[in-house]
């Protein structure tokens, strides 16, 4: 027997000796009842408390009114029955003790010894009823009455760190209801100070460091910081360590410690702490046995944490349990007991958690009904009744998401708004209720379309979001929701402002949810469907690869078992399924396939999220039976897609995504089998889908366009007119589009312009302005960086020069010219509008002038912020490009700027044809046109009797030729594209221009675009005697656009201003070999300017640098650049020059703000060559300089010779000073010309006289000589022979050279032994004048007949490749056909610097 029933006995005993009017019988039951109160608080057994109280209630009988000791009972009666309530939770227990303790406390007035007991116990007391009712005004007492206690317990008082412990306690729970941070922090001093009073030793220290503990675990709770969590952790351990086994308080550390490793884990996701937290809950559980008072609490903790654990792992077994144990702890709080709502709660939680695994409704619907039950435990008033508003409007959200019952979505917010009504602004638990709501408006947005619910479900994530700033531990959920609803509004608006900003805001979400955290696979599924939706947006690969990657890392956070891995499961397979349809590789698809598989298995019938499964694997399987053309992956493809439509019945948010897809597998098996039922049930099938996608529906234009498919199918097998005419019907609704035009819309606005042109329909013209708008809408939204420019070549495609083709042949000839400009160069477009010349709007007002200078303001930051950001669209680049369409959008609000920054209209664009004609010759797969466009008249049309495959030809002929520059003969193969080019296109022009009186000797400007633009125009003619070729009549230049043109006339410095010039010389790059012509050619540059300009300033070697060339640039407005010129043509924007630290690249270059560049001289090589795929957009070197601002850019177009390099720089500049003494760069083109003249008086390679060129206001790509083919026999001599520059260093592998060379044109004999195995020339050609030899003879000698051999092969007779060029021309010199008659003796060739060129003498 113990102490105390000892002591029990003893008192039993003392009472039997003072029965009834015994004057110590209250003091005897006082002692008993003491006693058993004291066995009941170490034990728990109810039967003493109960008799407890049943002895004080006799022992206050015995002490009336009046009676000394009449205070004590009430106040031990008081105790008693609160701690019965605490046990059992019956009200009527705790109003008593209240009334009790308050008439004990009038018993004691001011100055009484045990006043200060009197007011702790009813403070406390009337904190216990707040916490059952709710009722304010009952903790603002108790506070106010710890305060009096407080106060008498001065500094020194042994009660006074109880005393502060117990007021902290109550402001603590004020703060938890009203959010007054004051209270809080108020509570946290009070305890620390209580801390101070209680040192190692004090047995109130375990006490203390718990409750200090717990206020910082608040301030976590309510600011995030984990510094205070960790303390609070810290302080718990230290408490632990006081209360051992045994230890009457163990229990309470245990589940603090517990609580707060738990919340820790939900931080950082360190596994460790949740798996201690459990097994801390579980030693917790088991000092409390059944029966014991904590044993309710201990369940539910332990409950609660297996919960987490189940979320982060997804072990079924763990959900199990936490069930299990929340219905154990469930029937220890029965109806009445003070935390049954709170069990209610857990419960309902864990059962929707299991519902959303299993699908069993059993379990949601159970869960409903018990949030029914707590919330009739929390009546209005309640403090917790916001919480129960809250969890009861979660399960009828999710009923609804299953049922589709509307009733039960509404009830669901409207029970959400009535809880943030309970949550003020202030109250800890707002954001909580805003996110609620938001996610409730969401739903119903997405079931009924209503707008206004998505946009206020934003504002409230919006305001959840600014209650949870950067460190609060909530933060990352809100960017998180923000970010989900941001997409949801994208994809039905398709602005794409909001998905950048949810990007961004998933990404910052991310970096909150670091490897361990238990949502970071959450966070990592998130960020990549909103990259994904952005790929389908605009098309970026590495949006779809870094999205692939994102999910690869979800998955593996979601293993076997786990409750998302199916999601993570299918959204991996949808991103591989969408890559693979990008790039075609088979083994993403079989993965998409098998990925999908695995997670239709783990979605039986029944769970939520089957539909979505069956659909996913359809959809793949479609793409399979495309690819390999397997009936049955189709057969089984429709079959699934049918099980996926009867799981969405109507209203459900996917039906109109459901009948699409079954509408297109249907509409492939009649493809293959021919069976009309099949195309008209997708006819049918995708016109309910488009039902469901009203105007203004983000996927509208996408139903369109599968129905209109469907329908053209129809009319080619049927040729039923109607289906053509709903057909146009439904294309023409897309020149309304009431939203901006999404990268989808532009797909389908040109798969209409397609079909109307090949039909010959008359909304064809429609259909090209509305996709060329939808073009620039799109344009508008990338960044103007060379990220963007795959999409922009994958948009513009064919779009400008179909849209010209097809204004032509409808007559609309300015309309042709319009779109054709709106169309190409997009990209240079784009970045010019951040540099748009403003001259006339600031001085248009005091208006006009401040929206100038913002729109130059937020120009220069648009494209420093595009050119830094690593991201394709930063949080500032969204802020500053909305800002940027506001002011432009002002600005086309002023008087004569309604056009500001739009596709120019004709009448501007017939400016460029002030000095002359501007030819533009196009290229289409439809047909090949040119149009003239003059300064005075409508534009002329001139047909060209050539396609667009002949013309791609002939294309890729020269741009193989090119290659072949310097390294073997290419004349003759040039000669004969020359005339091509003059027989079948240029030449008909210069017919035309004859009619309309353009003058010989007039300036034309040629416009190409397609393979027209890598195709030498200017240099076509027929080169035959007495025939004419183009550079006899007219001088040619060449624009880009005409918008090119008329920027570049308005760049016009006075003609006194000074001339700053810049000569950059580098020959000795990083990594690159030596240029040892360089140093010379910069110090004739400088010898011949020098004088002549204002300034002239020399940049070599070391110092030219990246750097050094733009700071040079920035005080210089006229440059010569000689280095290597390196071009990209996989990555054009990398094309760079080579300087003595890197390449200044073109990215490097159209950063640049240069004031008032004039001249740029490139004596550098291939400074022209850009992307040969997308020849419209002109991405190269010279095009870039042009962009900064250079008005007139001299270039080249593949590798250039260092002595005809310094020939036609000391020519060009000779010509380029006016009479004045003055550089003059509207001289540039002429002088170039007459430089270039010289080159055919002397021994120069062909190609190497028409390498230079320029561009902007002079893009000439260089003249042939206009004595070229032009006379007689000589002429034809001095064309294509060579002088011979030869030295012995050039011939090391040629054993003997004897030339007999003659000034004199006569027949020309030439004898040369050549040792075979000397002969080394890859790919040259070796020719003598021999008979046909035998293969294996060391050396050839000189006899009749012209053989020729290539290094490996054998020989061949070299009048067949001769005669194509000199087949024109007998002995005599007059013209023939006859190849026969040219009576070819001997040949000559010249060997220089490894490079075989054949010449023909007669």
């Amino acid at each position: 027997m113990s102490d105390l029933d000892e002591a029990i006995e003893v008192d039993r005993a003392a009472l039997l000796h003072c029965p009834p009017g015994h004057p110590d019988r209250s003091s005897s039951l006082s002692n008993l009842a003491n006693s058993l109160y004291g066995r009941f608080e170490q034990r728990g057994i109810m039967s003493d408390l109960d008799e407890s109280i049943d002895l004080d209630r006799d022992t206050l009988l015995l002490r009336p009114p009046g009676h000394p000791d009449r205070s004590s009972s009430l106040n031990n009666l008081a105790l008693s029955l609160l701690h019965r309530f605490q046990q059992g939770g019956m009200m009527s227990d705790l109003d008593e003790s209240i009334e009790l303790h308050r008439d004990a406390l009038l018993l004691r007035p001011p100055g009484h010894s045990n006043r200060f007991s009197s007011l702790n116990n009813l403070a406390n007391s009337l904190g216990d009823r707040f916490l059952q009712l709710g009722i304010m005004s009952d903790l603002d007492e108790s506070i106010e009455l710890h305060r009096d206690t407080l106060h008498l317990r001065p500094p020194g008082h042994p009660d006074r760190s109880s005393s502060l412990n117990n007021l902290a306690l109550s402001l603590r729970d004020r703060f938890q209801q009203r959010g007054i941070m004051s209270d809080l922090d108020e509570s946290f001093e009070l305890h620390r100070d209580a801390l101070l009073l209680c040192p190692p030793g004090h047995p109130d220290r375990s006490s203390s460091l718990s409750n200090l503990a717990n206020s910082l675990y608040d301030r976590f709770k309510q600011g995030g910081m984990t510094s205070d969590l960790d303390e609070s952790i810290e302080l718990d351990r230290d408490a632990l360590l006081l209360r051992p086994h045994g230890h009457p308080d163990r229990f309470s550390s245990l589940n603090n410690l517990a609580l707060s490793l738990r919340d820790r884990f939900r931080q950082r996701g360190i596994i460790s702490d949740l798996d201690e937290s459990i097994e801390l809950h579980r030693d917790a559980l088991r000092l409390c046995p059944p029966d014991h008072p904590d044993r309710s609490s201990s369940l539910s903790n332990l409950a609660n944490s297996l919960y987490d654990r189940f979320k982060q792992g997804g072990i079924m077994f763990d959900l199990d349990e936490s069930i299990e144990l929340d219905r154990d702890a469930l029937l220890l709080r029965p109806p009445g007991h003070p935390d049954r709502s709170s069990s209610l709660n857990n419960l309902a939680l864990s059962l929707r958690n299991r519902f959303k695994q299993g699908g069993i409704m059993s379990d949601l619907d159970e869960s409903t009904e018990l949030d029914r039950d707590a919330l009739l435990l929390h009546p209005p008033g309640h403090s917790d009744r916001s919480s129960s508003l809250s969890s009861l409007a979660n399960s009828l959200r999710h009923r609804f998401l299953q049922r589709g019952i509307m009733s039960d979505l509404d009830e669901s917010i409207e029970l959400d708004r009535e809880g943030l009504l309970l949550r003020p602004p202030g109250h800890s638990d707002r954001s909580l209720s805003l996110n609620n709501l938001a996610l409730s408006l969401r739903d119903r947005f997405k079931q009924r379309g209503i707008m206004s619910d998505l946009d206020e479900s934003i504002e409230l994530h919006r305001d959840a979001t600014l209650l949870r700033p950067p460190g609060h531990s909530h933060r990352s959920s809100s960017l998180n929701n923000l970010a989900l609803r941001l997409r949801d509004r994208f994809q039905q608006r398709g602005i794409m402002s909001d998905l950048d900003e949810s990007i961004e805001l998933d990404r910052e979400g991310l970096l909150l949810r670091p490897p361990g955290h238990s949502d970071r696979s959450s966070s990592l599924n998130n960020l990549a469907n909103s990259l994904r939706d952005r790929f389908q947006q605009r098309g970026i690969m590495s949006d779809l690869d870094e999205a692939i990657e994102l999910h690869r890392d979800a998955l593996l956070l979601r293993p076997p078992g786990h409750p998302d891995r199916s999601s993570s499961l299918n959204n991996l397979a949808l991103g591989l399924g969408d890559r693979f349809r990008q790039r075609g590789i088979m083994s993403d698809l079989h993965e998409a396939i098998e990925l999908h598989r695995d997670a239709l298995f783990l979605c039986p019938p029944g769970h939520p999220d089957r539909s979505r499964s069956l659909n996913n694997l359809a959809t793949n399987l479609g793409d399979r039976f495309l690819q390999r053309g397997i009936m049955s992956d189709l057969d089984e493809s429709i079959e699934l897609h049918r099980d996926s439509l009867l799981l969405r019945p109507p209203g459900h948010s996917d039906r109109p995504s459901s009948f699409n897809n079954l509408a297109l597998s249907l509409r492939d098996r009649f493809k293959q089998g021919g069976i009309m039922s099949d195309l008209d049930e997708s006819v049918e099938l995708h016109r309910d889908a488009l039902l469901l996608c009203p105007p203004g529906y983000s996927d509208r234009s996408k139903s369109l366009n599968n129905l209109v498919f469907s329908l053209r199918d129809r009319f080619h097998h049927c040729g039923v007119q109607s289906d053509l005419h709903e057909a146009f019907d439904l294309y023409s609704q897309l020149s309304q589009l009431p939203h901006a035009a999404s990268r989808t819309d532009l797909l389908v606005a040109k798969s209409w312009a397609a079909f109307a042109d090949t039909l010959d329909h008359a909304s064809a013209l429609l259909a090209y302005k509305t996709a060329l708008n939808f073009l620039d809408q799109q344009v508008a939204l990338l960044s103007s960086s060379s990220h963007h420019f795959d999409v922009i070549r994958e948009a513009v495609s064919s779009l400008a020069t179909d849209a010209f083709s097809c204004s032509v042949r409808h007559g609309a000839l300015t309309t042709a010219v319009e779109l054709v400009e709106q169309g190409r160069a997009v990209f240079w477009t784009q970045l010019a509008r951040f540099s748009t010349p403003l001259d006339e709007l600031s001085v248009s007002g005091d208006t006009a002038t401040a929206l100038a200078e913002e729109f130059r303001r937020l120009s220069f930051r648009l494209r420093n912020a595009f050119d830094q950001s690593t991201e394709d669209q930063s949080p500032q680049i969204r802020q500053l490009t909305m800002q940027w369409h506001d002011v432009v959008s002002k600005i086309r609000m002023l008087p004569d700027f309604s056009r500001f920054l739009l596709p120019p209209l004709f009448s501007d664009l017939q400016k460029a044809a002030e000095d002359g004609p501007v030819v533009i010759v196009n290229a289409s797969q439809y047909c090949c046109d040119a149009l003239i466009v003059l300064s005075d008249q409508d534009p002329v049309h001139v047909p060209i009797d050539i396609t667009q495959t002949e013309v791609s030809d002939l294309s890729s002929e020269f741009q193989s030729l090119i290659k072949e520059f310097g390294s073997s003969d290419t004349q003759i193969e040039l000669v004969s594209i020359l005339r091509k080019l003059w027989h079948r296109i240029v030449g008909p022009v210069v017919q035309a221009l004859k009619v309309l009186n353009v003058r010989p000797g007039s300036r034309i400007w040629w416009c190409p675009t397609a393979e027209f633009a890598l195709l030498p125009l200017h240099a076509a003619g027929a080169y035959e005697k007495k025939r004419d070729s183009l550079s006899h009549i007219y001088i040619s230049s060449y624009t880009p656009t005409l918008a090119t043109l008329v920027r570049a006339r308005r760049q016009v410095l006075l003609d006194g201003s000074p001339q700053h010039f810049v000569a950059i010389g580098q020959g000795n790059p990083d990594g690159g070999r030596p240029l040892e012509c360089v140093a010379p050619e910069v110090a004739f540059v400088a010898k011949r300017l020098a004088p002549v300009v204002s300034s002239f300033m020399r940049l070599e070697d070391s110092d030219a640098t990246v750097k050094g060339a733009f700071d040079a640039l920035n005080r210089n407005q006229w440059l010569h650049l000689a280095c290597h010129g390196m071009p990209n043509r996989r990555r054009p924007f990398e094309s760079s020059f080579a300087m003595r630290d890197g390449p200044l690249m073109i990215k490097d270059i159209i950063r640049s703000n240069w004031q008032e560049p004039q001249f740029a001289f490139l004596s550098a090589c291939h400074t022209t060559v850009g992307d040969e795929k997308s020849p419209d957009e002109s991405i190269h070197l010279a095009a870039a300089m042009q962009f900064s601002g250079f008005r007139s850019v001299i270039g080249s177009m593949w590798s250039v010779d260092d002595e005809v390099a310094q020939e036609v720089v000391s020519g060009f500049y000779d010509n380029l000073i006016d009479g004045s003494g003055r550089l003059d760069c509207t001289r540039a083109a002429m002088a170039l010309h007459k430089a270039l003249k010289k080159l055919w008086r002397s021994d120069i390679p062909l190609e190497q006289r028409i390498l230079h060129h320029m561009i902007r206001s002079r893009n000439i790509h260089q003249l042939l000589s206009e004595d070229l083919m032009s006379g007689s026999n000589n002429d034809i001599r001095k064309t294509l022979r060579y002088k011979p520059r030869l030295s012995v260093t050039n011939f090391s592998k040629v054993r003997q050279v004897i030339p007999t060379l003659s000034e004199s044109y006569e027949t020309m004999s030439i004898n040369i032994a050549v040792n075979e195995e000397g002969v080394t020339f890859v790919e040259n050609i070796v020719t003598c004048p021999v008979s046909r030899p035998n293969e294996s003879a060391n050396f050839v000698h000189a006899v009749p007949g012209i053989w020729c051999r290539r290094k490996g092969s054998k020989p061949f007779d070299i009048r067949k490749v001769l005669g194509r060029l000199c087949h024109t021309f007998d002995a005599n010199g007059a013209a023939s056909t006859i190849v026969d008659k040219c009576s070819i003796e001997t040949c000559w060739y010249y060997i220089h610097q490894e490079k075989v060129i054949l010449s023909k003498i007669q």
